[in-house]
């Protein structure tokens, strides 16, 4: 059953309280991450049968949304390790009791890294992971350019391209001899989702998991709701900018109705579903506003918010995350398209 919306409340509050923190330590040093599980979060995204709640899409896309307003660095490391979770899931029950009940409760952390198969490297035109099936079983070489608290993750589910050239998927084990978890990345903004190369070299995995139903897929609704998420917090800082100049009252209100249309399209995608073309629309449409209502907000700030550690700076740069990340090629085009002033698809 979903979380009643007064503890949804307390739970944003707290993260919002530990924001500053957690965009310089990550949700494991500022405590963040434990709110979601001590609040029951987490174990929405795990079925009833494997100890958690098994919450319906819609209830899942509002809480990613949620938490995306109140610390998008949580959002970010919530939405990787959901992912994982999703792909456990999906595997045997031997895996699913040893993983999932720990997951549910914050007992253990995992993330996922896939964007090899996906959106990186794959210009280079060779695997950037590749599983090898011997005598012995899987071994994985490679490198996940992309992985979201990889030097705070128990376990990692990644993806190979196998001798055959098929697309294949394992639970790895971080401390597994052969892995070498890189230094996070000095990024733009998130820096404290420690994200980070993970290396493989003749790594075992842990299990061997089922492909997603589908294949994968980048830009899913986890992105929309994260951008959604940073566009209310834009429109929530505008509008207390607005309370003392009524001069921004109309810029204000226009933007938090974009807002809630926006968010009532992601709620008919999670119920109804969606085509794969809708959705790159839909997720164009958030990119967008979260870029503009950004912009908006440092603009209204004035000079003030143009100084570091001001909410206004940290929203442009987090605004832009949404440039970058698992952005399909037709995400893409629509907003170099509105950048460059031509027609968007």
């Amino acid at each position: 059953m979903p979380i009643p919306a007064a503890q949804l409340d307390a739970v944003a509050a707290d993260l919002t309280r530990l924001a500053a923190e957690t965009a310089q330590t990550g949700p494991w040093g500022s405590g963040s991450f434990a709110v979601l599980a001590r609040a029951g979060l987490l174990a929405e995204w795990i079925p009833a049968e494997d100890g958690g709640h098994g919450a319906d899409e819609a209830t899942l896309v509002a809480t990613l949304t949620v938490v995306a307003r109140n610390c998008l660095t949580t959002a970010l490391v919530l939405s990787q390790w959901a992912a994982a979770c999703r792909l456990i899931s999906a595997a045997g029950p031997e895996i699913r009791r040893r993983e999932l009940p720990a997951l549910a409760r914050g007992d253990r952390f995992t993330t996922v890294g896939i964007s090899q198969l996906t959106t990186s490297r794959r210009h280079l035109g060779t695997a950037a992971v590749r599983a090898h099936r011997g005598p012995s079983g899987w071994r994985l070489e490679g490198q996940c350019p992309w992985v979201t608290g990889a030097d705070r993750s128990d376990t990692l589910v990644t993806g190979a391209i196998d001798d055959d050239g098929k697309q294949c998927f394992f639970l790895v084990a971080t401390s597994a001899p052969g892995v070498t978890v890189g230094p996070p990345l000095p990024m733009l903004a998130l820096s404290g989702s420690r994200t980070a190369a993970v290396g493989l070299d003749a790594v075992r995995p842990a299990a061997v998991l089922e492909p997603p139903a589908g294949g994968v897929r980048t830009g899913g609704l986890a992105t929309i709701a994260l951008a959604l998420g940073a566009a209310h917090a834009a429109v929530d800082l505008l509008t207390a900018e607005a309370s003392g100049r009524p001069v921004l009252d109309p810029i204000a209100a226009a933007l938090a109705a974009e807002v809630d249309s926006v968010a009532a399209d992601l709620h008919r995608a999670a119920v109804g579903g969606i085509d794969p073309d809708g959705r790159d629309r839909l997720r164009s449409a958030a990119t967008s506003l979260a870029l503009r209502a950004s912009q908006a907000t440092l603009t209204a700030c004035k000079g003030a918010g143009f100084i570091h550690g001001h909410p206004a700076e940290r929203l442009v740069r987090e605004a832009c995350f949404f440039l970058v990340w698992s952005c399909p090629q037709a995400v893409a085009t629509n907003v170099l398209c509105s950048l460059a002033g031509l027609p968007v698809g």
